[in-house]
């Protein structure tokens, strides 16, 4: 069931991204069914966590390195799972009426359930290098999120930063994660979670604690990490929602209490996150209250109580936990709401500036009234649940006993925050919905629709249910997630509206009156609408990036001005260094212990000299480009040959079609070329070129020869012998492909599909001009054509063919996907491209897609089963007719690796061959 519960999300965004033919709502309905699938699978296993079970799924995924695909589901991972589906389910309805007809809704649902499904898979992860896995997804997917509008700069900017910081901070974490490992024995969380005291006795404990930490903050925005959130205020308001409220900054905060019993408990552990949390929570609240735009001070304020959920987890007291993660439930909920109400604002006033903002009580009387409530539930008003967590947050502060004058110290930076929270809550409040106003608005404000104030006013409901019955309401959920936190640890607490009158209560009094009198102490000594606060922190990353971009500029001038020639030979050049340097030693010791070569017959010879002379002859020409190209065709043959005399028919058949394509990829690239090549003027240069190139073939020479004498007995005779009882394959060489080195071949075909996307897009709108235009229209070969036109099918046929053999004898989906695009590739040649493709209608950009799609599919089959991702099945089927027909599941893999392999190629080659003529390009556009 946990696997279903975090299959969800993907599925979903798989369905949503396929349909963007569909309207869009029922794009939003396809998207909203995960989460409430999900919530109702989550429902059905409630009762197990509540009573103390920690439902748990696990399988093997690189067993080698520790990395078990292991979920469990307690207390602390059900709070969350939670938060993210409830919350995620309700931006879904929000975003269905808050994106406008231009915004692509497919594209926009299949982000924000990639997101949903990263977060779930965090949560839920019961090893902690699955945990990273997901972890980085977030930031992955999140960048996406945020750079949604790819027209709007800031939004780029936002999304790079956001990466940036958090992509450093997974980094920081996996070593972390990794010291965690060594020092335990095991990635798994059960077990990590059981030696906090050996992690906390080893050496390796400081480490550990600051590159976990460092993760951790980064993620959830902390000092002197923090600038990185407004900065992505620029995404949809429903991402902002979403990534503040239940996901993306609070993933740090949750692992910090994932990771609690494991870390805390240290003098280290309570000065750097207290402090860190201490100072988070007073700079955030700080600039929250001179922001002018809604999202802004919404940003900074969750900054501000990021850092008030990490300083309570520093305090390490189980009541501080309990506190800590009652106030993660309790900003979800009203900070959702608020940035909701904020999009609400945007959308229908068209703007999010509160000096032109005003009086919109008048306007969205409904929407007011939302947002209003949702403010003091952050300002911590009674009767609301942001007041119970402050009122713990203000007693734990009060309570601490050792860590010399930290008590003094937190029940200050306390004070500060509450009187500060309420400051900039009643700048939200006062600004907008207050006072004079609206000012030159684009539009004429009014209510939004009636389901997309719904989501808010659902969060809303719950602020004002946990702040009047709290035990009722939120108890059994807190209970749960404190004890899947702190386990034996946790604390016997019950959740009360009024605890009498006491010190924590006179703080809440005294920072509502002090915040009300700064904040219109503010307005009346100062012009608050005139004032702004510069980040250090976003300038000095800009100011580090661009410095980078400098170095890079300079970098790439020193190395590539000399165009080609010169890259190449610093590439070669280090190439060369690097290989020899585990080589040098004593004068001929390199082949001392190299067995004698066998003999070779008068054929091999031959073929060698022939080579030799071949490529000689290629150095020779290399001045006359089209000359130059027919002789390395011809060496290409000849190595085909070669690897056919030496028993490789899949080689000599793979060498053999790729030359093919190759071949005619340079043809068409030596149309915009000149007929003859610049001459090296610097003998110099020359003699240099010269001399690189001896060492690089020299080494290239040794290592084949090493090769071609090593000793048989190697690995290859373990896959022969495995080949055909474990994977049901007799030719060894695909089995190696698609089972035993599947993954490498995955990788591979995912490089050929980027190198074709970016040969796509680099050429699809380039402007070039041919060396030399032939006079009048082209010529017309119609027996060629009409013979490609008959042959085509016979080609087709070979190609599937092969296809089908390749598990058993020389074929596979690499070679079958070449077999095809070559007499393709001669129709374009002959009948042109818009012929060839209005006959066809291949659409390769969705072909390769596809493609990939499938090969994954024919990857993660294997998943269900509890086996390896790519490990080959076997079904053994008697039909009539047709009689005894052997199929092994590599046959799907093989299917993706065709299909990418096809489209691939012919991408280039069609993008290639559809280059528009610059003179024709300029005569088109006058």
């Amino acid at each position: 069931m946990l696997t279903l519960l975090l299959a969800l999300p993907f599925l979903a965004a798989l369905a949503v991204a396929m349909s963007r033919g569909a309207s869009r709502r029922t794009i939003a309905w396809m998207a909203a069914a995960a989460p409430l699938l999900g919530l109702a699978l989550l429902a059905a296993m409630t009762p197990d966590v509540f009573a103390g079970a920690i439902p748990q799924s696990s399988f093997p995924w690189i067993p080698q390195v520790g990395l078990m695909f292991t979920l469990r589901l307690d207390g602390l991972a059900w709070m969350f799972a939670g938060l993210v589906l409830g919350i995620g389910a309700l931006i879904v309805m929000y975003a269905r009426y808050y994106l406008s007809e231009k915004d692509c809704s497919s594209r926009f649902f299949a982000y924000l359930l990639l997101f949903m499904g990263a977060m779930l898979g965090m949560v839920l992860a019961g090893n902690l290098l699955l945990l990273v896995v997901f972890w980085e997804l977030t930031s992955i997917s999140s960048f996406l999120l945020i750079g949604f509008w790819t027209h709007n700069q800031d939004a780029r900017q936002g999304a790079r930063m956001a990466l940036s910081i958090t992509g450093m901070g997974g980094l920081a974490l996996l070593g972390g994660v990794l010291l965690i490992g060594r020092v335990t024995g095991s990635y798994e969380l059960d077990v990590v979670l059981a030696s906090g005291d050996l992690i906390r006795a080893s050496a390796e404990y400081p480490a550990i604690l600051a590159l976990v930490l460092a993760g951790i903050f980064t993620k959830s925005a902390q000092f002197p990490f923090h600038f990185w959130l407004p900065q992505a205020m620029a995404a949809p308001t429903p991402v902002s929602a979403y990534l503040h409220s239940a996901t993306m900054v609070k993933a740090g905060v949750f692992l910090l209490a994932r990771l609690h019993p494991a870390l805390a408990g240290t003098d280290l552990f309570f000065y750097v996150v207290t402090t860190a949390g201490a100072i988070t929570l007073l700079v955030g609240a700080w600039y929250a209250i001179f922001q002018h735009d809604l999202k802004g001070l919404l940003a900074y304020s969750t900054i501000s109580h990021l850092g008030l959920i990490t300083l309570l987890f520093g305090l390490s007291t189980p009541m501080a936990v309990v506190a800590g993660v009652f106030h993660i439930i309790n900003h979800a909920t009203f900070k959702a709401s608020l940035f909701m109400a904020a999009g609400i604002i945007d959308h229908e006033c068209g703007t999010r500036d509160m000096r032109r903002l005003g009086n919109l009580r008048r306007y969205l009387p409904w929407t007011s009234v939302l947002a209003i409530v949702a403010s003091l539930a952050m300002a911590g008003i009674p009767l609301l649940n942001g007041f119970l967590s402050k009122e713990m947050f203000f007693a734990e502060a009060l309570d601490i006993e050792q860590h010399g004058g930290m008590r003094l110290v937190v029940s200050i930076v306390a004070m500060l925050a509450g009187l500060l929270g309420v400051a900039y809550s009643l700048r939200f409040v006062h600004d907008t919905f207050f006072g004079r106003g609206p000012r030159a608005l684009p539009v004429e404000p009014h209510e939004p629709p009636r389901w997309m104030r719904i989501p808010v006013a659902i969060l809303v409901v719950m602020c004002l249910a946990v702040g009047i019955a709290p035990g009722l309401i939120v108890e059994p959920t807190l209970k749960a997630a404190v004890d899947g936190t702190l386990g034996a640890a946790a604390p016997d607490f019950k959740l009360a509206l009024w605890h009498g009158f006491n010190l924590p209560l006179a703080m809440s009094f005294a920072g509502l009156v002090g915040g009300v009198a700064f904040y219109f102490g503010l307005r009346r000594l100062f012009a608050l609408h005139d004032a702004m606060l510069r980040t250090w922190g976003r300038h000095l990353f800009q100011v580090n990036v661009e410095a980078l971009f400098r170095a890079a500029a300079r970098f790439t001038s020193r190395v590539a001005a000399g165009g080609i020639r010169r890259s190449l030979f610093w590439m070669i050049a280090v190439v060369v260094l690097v290989a020899a340097l585990p080589f040098i030693g004593p004068a001929g010791a390199l082949f001392a212990d190299l067995p004698a070569p066998q003999p070779m017959p008068v054929l091999g010879w031959m073929l060698w000299a022939i080579l030799v002379v071949s490529t000689l002859a290629t150095v020779a020409v290399h001045g006359r480009r089209l000359t130059a190209l027919i002789v390395i065709g011809a060496v290409g043959l000849l190595v085909s040959v070669i690897f056919a005399l030496l028993s490789a028919p899949d080689l000599a058949l793979t060498q053999l079609l790729v030359e093919m394509v190759t071949i005619a990829m340079l043809m068409m690239a030596l149309n915009y070329l000149p007929k003859q090549s610049k001459q090296a003027r610097r003998p110099f240069r020359r003699w240099r070129d010269a001399a690189l190139s001896v060492f690089a073939g020299a080494g290239v020479a040794g290592l084949a020869y090493a090769m071609l004498v090593r000793p048989s007995q190697t690995i290859s005779g373990e896959m022969l012998a495995r080949s055909l009882p474990e994977a049901y394959g007799s030719n060894v060489v695909n089995v190696i492909l698609v089972d035993f080195r599947g993954f490498d071949t995955y990788g591979e075909i995912v490089v050929f599909a980027v190198a074709a996307l970016v040969v796509h897009a680099l050429l699809r709108w380039a402007r070039l001009k041919p060396d030399e235009v032939m006079p009048g229209p082209p010529v017309q070969l119609p027996i060629p054509a009409d013979l490609t036109q008959l042959l085509f099918p016979l080609a087709l046929t070979v190609s599937i063919y092969l296809f089908l053999r390749g598990h058993n004898a020389p074929g596979g989906g690499f070679i079958a996907g070449l077999a095809i695009a070559v007499p393709v590739l001669i129709k374009y040649t002959l009948q042109g491209a818009r012929a060839v493709e209005a006959t066809f209608g291949f659409d390769y950009l969705r072909w390769l897609g596809v493609g990939l799609l499938v090969a994954t599919v024919g990857g993660l089959g294997s998943l269900l089963f509890g086996l390896p991702f790519l490990t080959s099945g076997h079904l053994d089927l008697d039909l009539p007719v047709i009689g005894y027909l052997p199929l092994a599941s590599a046959l799907v893999f093989d299917t993706g690796v065709y299909m990418v392999v096809f489209a691939g190629a012919l991408l280039m080659l069609s993008t290639m061959g559809t280059v528009k003529h610059r003179q024709r390009a300029m005569e088109e556009t006058r």
